[in-house]
């Protein structure tokens, strides 16, 4: 029972697992030309319904008073859009004379690239009891100035915006691997794929420990909670909008896949590590926020 709990809670983990393997399989069903069609289904109908999607799930009254936080979304924004990507851009540079697989350090750049999510790191975010950080593209904004016109229906019908996300997602993750498979030039050997393993955890961990070491500083102007917000807000990364932006920038290149890899890796990783350590930074935020109260003069 327990399994089947751990099942029905990680199938989108295993709904990856299964996408790729499938393509394996049988990569002529959702190659390129192929029965499924990707260059119409994926490149336009999948691609838009995620992004269409993302802007209806926001919810306008958290959006609207977490943009008071003006100093936690600027930190947020610009480790995210500009240090996170020049810092990864300098690492490559030195990595680019290693034997690692040299789509798979393009595949890294572009995850240095990618904007946070708006599931797993306020998820995280909550579970600690942290400030909740929200990332806005213009697309997303004008989504949800149309979700304020329909928003009774969807407070009424609550629709499962998440599960319709991730299983159009599989689709895209199945027919790019697909793609891969039906090419017989493309290898991707293990050690290249390993080594990227190592590398994406220890950019995350360094990452989150430069966020807490700058946001604790006693003149940083940040609270525990903020803290929290920004240890997983400027190091997460997004899969949901992070693929069909793979899909559509290298439309059509032939290692698409291999570039796609690390951010697949990256995804499950942020959660595992971020779920590992929510116990220990709950009970830090809690104590620091007693310290706080016990410190301030009673009147």
């Amino acid at each position: 029972m327990r399994l089947l709990e751990r099942m029905r809670k990680e199938w989108f983990m295993i709904g990856i697992v299964l996408a790729i393997a499938g393509a394996k399989l049988e990569p002529s069903i959702g190659m390129n030309g192929g029965p499924l069609k990707p260059e119409i289904t994926v490149s336009y109908i999948a691609v838009a319904t995620i992004f269409f999607n993302s802007g209806l799930s926001l919810n306008t009254e958290e959006l609207t008073s977490a943009l008071v936080h003006i100093k936690l979304h600027l930190f947020i924004q610009i480790f995210t859009l500009a240090f996170f990507p020049a810092a990864v851009w300098l690492f490559l540079q030195l990595l680019s004379i290693t034997p690692i697989n040299e789509w798979l350090l393009k595949g890294l750049q572009t995850v240095g690239c990618m904007p946070p999510p708006v599931s797993s790191a306020v998820i995280l975010t909550k579970a600690v009891g942290g400030n909740e950080g929200i990332v806005v593209t213009p697309l997303l904004l004008l989504l949800f100035i149309v979700r304020r016109y329909i928003k009774d229906w969807l407070e009424r019908k609550q629709p499962p915006f998440g599960a319709v996300s991730s299983s159009v997602l599989l689709m895209i993750i199945y027919t790019t691997f697909c793609d891969t498979f039906s090419n017989p030039s493309i290898d991707l050997d293990k050690f290249s794929l390993l080594l990227v393993l190592f590398i994406i955890c220890s950019i995350q961990l360094s990452f989150m420990l430069l966020t807490f070491i700058y946001s604790t500083r006693n003149n940083s102007g940040f609270t525990p909670a903020d803290t929290v917000a920004v240890m997983f807000c400027s190091t997460h990364k997004s899969l949901t909008l992070g693929i069909p932006m793979l899909k559509i920038v290298f439309a059509g290149h032939e290692y698409l896949s291999l570039i796609s890899v690390p951010l697949l890796i990256y995804h499950p990783v942020q959660i595992l590590l971020g779920s590992v350590l929510v116990p220990t930074i709950k009970s830090w935020m809690v104590s620091r926020q007693k310290g706080v109260k016990l410190m301030r003069p009673t009147v």
